[in-house]
């Protein structure tokens, strides 16, 4: 799979972008695009040169990202931070992203308080040290600027509940599987089998001889980013949500089943609890994202059955580029800690304290700089939390977390 995200303005893609792409296979892509008020609508054009009914604007890549494996939960104590535990490509993607917008943040602040940055602004500056109304934290520093906004595309249906009938027409024999991994308990979630089982939140990987893992489906994961946003929770410390939900999922036709999309991410699927939910002041909100679908194919997409698994993964963004093998940098060992990814949780929180620090605030310092991942996670933006529990709560019920990957410092060898 794979899976990129962008932002753009004047051309749909820079050569930099076109070259990723025809490097990359199974395509997840988001896009956020830039409209001006006083200018005519541009046309939102996928990475295969297929232009949707969306408002025309320049499109940039900001994240593109391939992957389809995941860490097992037996190995998710010795990541220490350095390895991802989740690089199917819209994950890896969305991780990218995260690290594309911290990045610009500190490019920012390089600049200082009065810069005006490309994609970010400062907040209002009265609010610098200040909390939001809902929220034991800190107001965040940066916003995304209001005339972005982000588009996905995807070359294949995300796994777990958006493809379920994909899965199931697939099969030579669709009869449900009724036995989760053999090493699982019965208080799993259960991953491809139970086709009678619909809407439920699912774990990755889907076959029933994979070691179990604690990897929520893309499917669920992106149905709770129609709650939190794209943002992950160490960004969303320095930057408001408000602005960083996904507008529009974009995917084959061939890939979209109807019935499976609204079931999954729809405000008539299981997502329905939560229209009538008004939002937090921190920006937090069910802002369903709306699914187009193209009938041109990405020329270097999977091809059912020729296409086979791999442990390679590769994540662009207009700042870096990485191939990785098992959720860690191509030539390391899983768990050396040279091995981290830029978009592991190490990578995140290590740029994000840089950032913290250029910034200033005592009070956002005092955030990135306790002295395991664990600390900081307590001192998360409490709105967000309170959100994706209420997201577990009322729709995504069953969603178990991926934990014992907390107790380490920033700097730990």
């Amino acid at each position: 799979m794979s899976f990129e995200l962008t932002i753009g303005r004047a051309d749909c893609q820079s050569n930099t972008d076109k070259s990723a792409l025809r490097r990359l296979g199974r395509q997840r892509k988001i896009e956020s695009v830039r409209s001006d008020s006083d200018r005519a609508p541009k046309a939102f054009v996928d990475d295969a040169g297929q232009e949707t009914n969306c408002q025309t604007i320049e499109l940039t890549c900001a994240s593109l990202a391939t992957g389809m494996k995941c860490l097992p939960a037996s190995k998710v104590i010795q990541a220490n931070g350095n390895v991802l535990h989740d690089w199917h490509a819209e994950i890896l993607a969305i991780r990218g992203f995260n690290r594309w917008i911290l990045e610009e943040c500190a490019s920012l602040t390089q600049q200082g308080k009065k810069a005006e940055g490309e994609w970010i602004d400062w907040t209002n500056g009265d609010i610098h040290d200040g909390q939001a109304p809902d929220s034991a934290s800190p107001q965040p520093p940066f916003k995304l600027k209001s005339d972005v906004q982000i588009h996905m595309f995807c070359s294949q249906a995300p796994c777990g509940d958006a493809s379920m009938e994909l899965t199931m027409a697939s099969q030579q024999d669709a009869t449900p599987w009724t036995h989760a991994a053999p090493s699982s308990t019965p208080e799993d979630m259960i991953g491809r089998g139970h086709f009678d089982r619909l809407g439920v939140v699912r774990r990755k990987p889907a076959r029933p001889d994979a070691p179990v893992t604690m990897s929520k489906s893309c499917s669920d994961k992106l149905a709770l980013k129609q709650v939190t946003g794209l943002l992950n929770g160490t960004v969303a410390k320095l930057v408001r949500v408000d602005g960083c939900y996904l507008r529009t999922l974009v995917m084959p036709d061939s890939e979209t089943v109807d019935d499976a999309v609204k079931r999954a991410f729809g405000i008539d699927g299981r997502m329905k609890a939560l229209r009538a939910w008004e939002g937090s002041q921190s920006g937090y909100g069910f802002r369903p994202f709306e699914v187009k679908t193209t009938r041109r194919k990405f020329a270097y997409s999977a091809q059912g059955a020729e296409a086979g698994g791999s442990n390679l993964s590769a994540l662009y963004t207009p700042r870096r580029q990485e191939i990785l093998v098992n959720g860690v940098l191509q030539g390391r060992k899983q768990y050396d800690p040279r091995g981290a990814s830029s978009a592991s949780r190490r990578g995140l929180w290590r740029l994000a304290l840089e950032v913290a620090v250029m910034v200033g605030t005592p009070a956002i310092m005092k955030t990135f700089s306790q002295p395991t991942y664990a600390l900081v996670k307590e001192d998360a933006n409490h709105a967000r939390e309170k959100a994706k529990q209420l997201a577990w709560d009322k729709a995504l019920m069953g969603w178990k977390r991926n934990e014992r990957d907390d107790a380490w410092s920033v700097d730990e060898a």
